[in-house]
């Protein structure tokens, strides 16, 4: 996952006015300092990519009195520079369950291929840790079940990692939809575009890579056994049995937002389609994705993506409201205010003269439209919100460390995890299937 925007924003003139300077938080503001050696907390991490070595690893460095003492990866290269990063001080314990075995690791960061999620985080709750797990939560539906009573029974904080859930933006954007601010909201329309080759996850494979430092076996795990490809290791993400392409790496960061933003657990019914127009040599799933997600709640969910065009709309969503609308792009958020005007003038001025006037001598008519000639109405308008130079990882993986401490619910806990990730699987089990699909409330499966 990327971080999100460190843009400081300009007020602007007649567009709106900048209203963020009241939501300063630091990132580690949830992280209660430790007072003693027993509130100091050992961190192992199964797993540690480009995600964890970009973001992650800072993040809980900056958390007081958390250190990171283990790291395992299936590939050498990885553990090698991630232990340089804790200036040698972490373990390599090869193995992950070594590193679960340890008594004194008191939490995991769980940030292997998704394949690996249900395994690595019902092993290490079962365990007695702590457990921050990368998104998506789950590779598949069924998967959501037993790491959920999995949590329930060991007692242990589960967090999901969708940094979304702890942006400043998205909590006053929260806000103004609990206040009704917006009105009746019908329509979310969001968008996640790429169009580079790391977009599409096509990355670089380091050129000592081969089948002495990579643990082939080790990266397959449950999933089905394959020959020795540096393309499925490096680039996992492209293929159907480690991953759900866009809908589970990108969509979920949208639906985990909007879930938050508007109270909603799941979709009722999901329709999507998909296709690879551009890697059909490299990627098993769509480069290109479509849906309409329909809400209980009384509201649709219209989702797009593309890897092959960027310009044509910037990721982010919005949040269409009778009143307002909420815009999230780019790590800030506009609160826009509708002005709608009744406009019949074209209409009535085909009307007889006498009629026309009649009509504008009512004073509702007077109160709610005008003719083009009329002075127009003052506007409100927008308000800007930024992240003022927080950052949401930062701040989402200082919130795990804090329900651990306080033994408090995470910030984004298992069932959260679950529905985001299960409403993303709705999308590709639509696309696949070519066929709406239904969600059953009751025995939370899809029909």
């Amino acid at each position: 996952m990327k971080k999100l925007s460190r843009r400081e924003f300009l007020a602007r003139s007649t567009a709106g006015t900048v209203a963020a300077a009241a939501l300063s938080r630091s990132p580690v503001a949830f992280a209660a300092p430790p007072d003693s050696p027993n509130d100091r907390l050992q961190l192992g991490i199964i797993g540690v990519g480009a995600r964890v070595q970009s973001g992650l690893m800072e993040a809980a460095q900056a958390v007081p009195g958390v250190e990171i003492v283990g790291v395992c990866d299936a590939y050498r290269g990885r553990v090698q520079r991630a232990i340089a990063r804790t200036s040698g001080r972490a373990k390599d314990y090869g193995d992950w369950k070594a590193l679960l075995a340890d008594p004194s690791i008191d939490a995991v960061i769980v940030a292997t291929p998704d394949h690996w999620h249900r395994t690595h985080v019902v092993e290490a709750l079962r365990a007695g840790k702590h457990v921050y797990v990368e998104k998506p939560m789950t590779l598949v539906i069924e998967d959501g079940a037993p790491m959920i009573a999995a949590a329930k029974a060991s007692g242990r904080v589960l967090q999901v990692g969708s940094q979304g859930m702890s942006s400043k933006i998205e909590e006053t954007g929260r806000d103004i939809v609990r206040s009704g601010k917006l009105g009746k909201v019908t329509m979310i329309r969001a968008t996640y575009n790429r169009n580079t080759r790391s977009g599409a996850w096509l990355y670089p494979i380091p050129p000592d890579a081969n089948e002495q430092t990579v643990d082939w076996a080790a990266f397959l795990g449950p999933a089905p056994k394959r020959p020795f490809s540096l393309e499925r290791f490096f680039r996992w993400r492209a293929y159907w049995d480690y991953s759900g392409g866009i809908a589970t790496d990108l969509f979920v960061h949208l639906l985990t937002s909007i879930h938050f933003l508007m109270d909603a657990k799941m979709p009722a019914r999901v329709t999507a389609m998909g296709q690879n127009y551009l890697h059909q040599g490299t990627h098993e799933v769509p480069d290109t994705v479509n849906a309409v997600l329909e809400y209980p709640e009384g509201f649709t969910v219209n989702l797009s993506s593309t890897f092959n065009n960027e310009a044509s709309a910037e990721s982010g969503y919005e949040v269409l409201g009778k009143e307002a609308a909420l815009i999230f792009r780019e790590g800030q958020m506009v609160l826009k205010p509708e002005n709608a005007i009744e406009g019949n003038h074209w209409v009535v001025s085909s009307w007889p003269e006498a009629l026309e006037k009649a009509y504008y001598d009512d004073p509702k008519i007077k109160a709610e439209e005008r003719p083009d000639t009329w002075p127009p109405r003052v506007r409100t308008r927008s308000e800007v919100y930024g992240e003022d130079g927080q950052d949401a990882t930062f701040v989402h993986m200082a919130r795990f460390f804090d329900s651990v401490r306080q033994h408090k619910p995470a910030v984004e806990d298992a069932v959260m995890g679950h529905h985001a990730a299960a409403a993303a699987h709705m999308v590709n089990l639509s696309l696949r299937q070519r066929r709406p699909l239904d969600w059953n409330f009751a025995t939370e499966t899809v029909t």
